[in-house]
């Protein structure tokens, strides 16, 4: 089981430092500058570390940052706007909650690489991999491919919708089975509320059961956990 250690503030630096200021904010109206300006001071982000470290030995995520506000925004160019893929959804969330979902997001990762959870096929969503990490991986199997006198065919495909899809019940199965404790389980068991925003239109706030926002930081690595699995399954196949 893996020890979730308190976050530091060298965490918060350095996950902070990183974030871009001209990204649009949640519904707390809250700019990346104005947060860097908060916490450069020491009580102040004192007080934000401790925040999140008890969001994680409560297990739960505070209703503020569960809240977001999913954008629906007509592609370009489409010739019907009468089918929902027609449309691309944005989540906004709060900025606070945001910078705790980067550095918890941080932790993920090195816990599940380290530890060999996350499928050695497994490229996107990771840090230090790149479309370089992929060539040079298809390139290795089409050689092997030829060492055997074999041909190698290579089928590539999209999953439409798959950020949106994610069924977040599975999504803490896989991430009890990779060995982090109940608390952390619990904290992604159910920590998202939205409500739909089009032109005008703005819907109540209802919880979500599916689906990851591409604007959080914590989604390219919990797409990884969710994928490991099948990975390992269909090399057994």
């Amino acid at each position: 089981m893996f020890t979730w250690a308190p976050f530091s503030k060298e965490e918060f630096n350095i996950a902070l430092g990183s974030c871009n200021n001209s990204s649009t904010p949640g519904l707390d109206k809250l700019l990346w500058r104005h947060l860097k300006s908060i916490l450069s001071y020491k009580v102040c982000i004192t007080r934000v570390i401790k925040i999140a470290n008890v969001c994680i030995d409560l297990g739960y995520w505070l209703n503020h940052f569960k809240l977001s506000s999913m954008v629906i925004i007509p592609k370009p160019n489409k010739p019907s706007y009468d089918l929902p893929k027609s449309f691309h959804p944005i989540v906004l969330l709060n900025t606070l909650g945001k910078l705790i979902e980067k550095v918890i997001g941080e932790r993920l990762q090195f816990h599940v690489v380290s530890n060999d959870f996350i499928h050695p096929s497994q490229l996107g969503g990771l840090k230090f991999k790149s479309t370089t990490d992929a060539g040079v991986a298809l390139t290795h199997i089409i050689q092997l491919g030829w060492t055997r006198n074999c041909f190698t065919s290579t089928l590539a495909f999209n999953i439409a919708q798959f950020f949106p899809s994610l069924n977040h019940c599975f999504l803490t199965r896989v991430i009890h089975k990779a060995g982090l404790n109940s608390r952390v389980v619990n904290f992604f068991s159910n920590y998202r509320k939205t409500s739909y925003k089009w032109n005008s239109f703005l819907s109540p706030i209802f919880n979500i059961n599916v689906g990851v926002g591409q604007e959080s930081a914590l989604s390219p690595i919990l797409l990884a956990l969710y994928l490991s699995p099948f990975l390992y399954i269909l090399e057994k196949t």
